[in-house]
């Protein structure tokens, strides 16, 4: 359960860096972070659905960092 709160704490970090119109790299490095703490949640609950929506989401950000 403590994979789950340091998630949400990630998200809600994330939130309010982007109410302040943080810069966009600062953006992307909380969203890798977020990525990293989610995979670590995932192992631990092995859940397979997780871990697919996961990897979408790690295939989505490395597709916008390339088009950036």
């Amino acid at each position: 359960m403590d994979e789950a709160r340091t998630v949400l704490r990630r998200l809600e970090r994330i939130e309010a860096l982007d109410r302040e119109r943080a810069h966009p790299d600062t953006l992307l490095a909380e969203l890798r972070e977020l990525l990293r703490e989610a995979e670590e949640w995932v192992r631990v609950e092995g859940d397979e659905r997780a871990a697919a929506a996961v990897e979408r989401c790690k295939e989505s950000l490395d597709g916008a960092i390339v088009r950036a």
